[in-house]
């Protein structure tokens, strides 16, 4: 693609995501995602109904008449994405990839976290990490974070979520929203993401496609692994090989699956092709409902 087409591209996609963002999901975001704690703004009168404990005594005393503190959020937040590009992620038997479908998710959680005041970081990583971004805000901030997902060209062709995952423990020591986005196939990461899930705010965003999963019959087809170059050829008429393709895969999504509620990571899974929004906005209200709860 030639210069023209890459802006053209993340063009199109900021106005996408930034109209969502501005009608449906900033919302939910902002309601999910609270800030590091509340900072003092004034004081002023007290009213019937006001917390008791709000009272600031000293004023109270000094004036002789009742005053309470007001408080406002410290609502920046660090935010940072972390997102495969591993060569798996180029795979899509739609019109869209799994790369296509992660910039587009990270491209509305960019500019969402950018809409409510919060800086944004981007790790890239296949088996090795390929780049960072330190968190920064703003509009052409964002815009380099997406070309950098969309058209980034990585040395690595693997996925070593582990080193990924110990590179952010690493690099940033305050406590972040994480979003870890990935079709997390890869070998087993338990232990660094045990670290992660207790440093920080982490959500798993699971990129899927049809076909990693069901097989249509078309007779004898060769497979490629996209990271290795390794091919097998089976035969998609045998109804017993399109089934142990699809228990494979369902095994490995119950592995996974179990790895993250072990470590009690919040997680939302997308399929390329399939409109993501009402995923994410059950997720996000889900999660909402559950913190209301504590």
């Amino acid at each position: 693609m030639d210069t023209s087409d890459i802006l053209k591209k993340i063009r199109t996609l900021e106005i996408k995501t930034r109209g969502l963002v501005e009608t449906a999901f900033a919302g939910d975001y902002h309601s999910v995602f609270k800030g590091r704690g509340m900072n003092f703004e004034d004081v002023r009168e007290y009213q019937p109904g006001d917390e008791i404990r709000t009272i600031d005594w000293n004023v109270t005393a000094r004036l002789g008449t009742a005053y309470v503190k007001k408080f406002t959020e410290e609502r920046e937040l660090t935010v940072i994405l972390v997102v495969d590009v591993s060569a798996s992620g180029n795979f899509g038997s739609t019109t869209q990839s799994k790369r296509e479908l992660a910039a587009e998710v990270a491209c509305l959680l960019a500019f969402s976290a950018i809409r409510n005041n919060d800086k944004v970081g981007l790790i890239l990583f296949t088996d090795r990490v390929e780049l960072f971004i330190p968190p920064k805000k703003g509009r052409s901030h964002t815009l380099r974070l997406i070309r950098e997902i969309l058209f980034f060209e990585p040395q690595g062709r693997g996925t070593e979520p582990a080193l990924a995952l110990d590179y952010l423990n690493n690099i940033v020591t305050r406590r972040a929203v994480v979003f870890f986005i990935s079709d997390f196939q890869a070998p087993d990461f338990s232990r660094a993401l045990a670290v992660s899930g207790r440093r920080h705010d982490f959500i798993a965003i699971h990129i899927r496609d049809e076909r990693e999963k069901v097989l249509p019959n078309i007779g004898i087809i060769t497979l490629e692994d996209a990271e290795t170059g390794e091919q097998i050829e089976i035969n998609t008429a045998d109804r017993r090989t399109r089934g142990r393709f699809t228990d494979l895969a369902s095994e490995h999504e119950t592995d996974l699956s179990r790895t993250l509620r072990r470590n009690n990571i919040d997680a939302i899974a997308l399929q390329t092709g399939k409109d993501y929004l009402p995923a994410l906005r059950s997720f996000f209200k889900q999660r909402e409902r559950r913190l209301a709860i504590r």
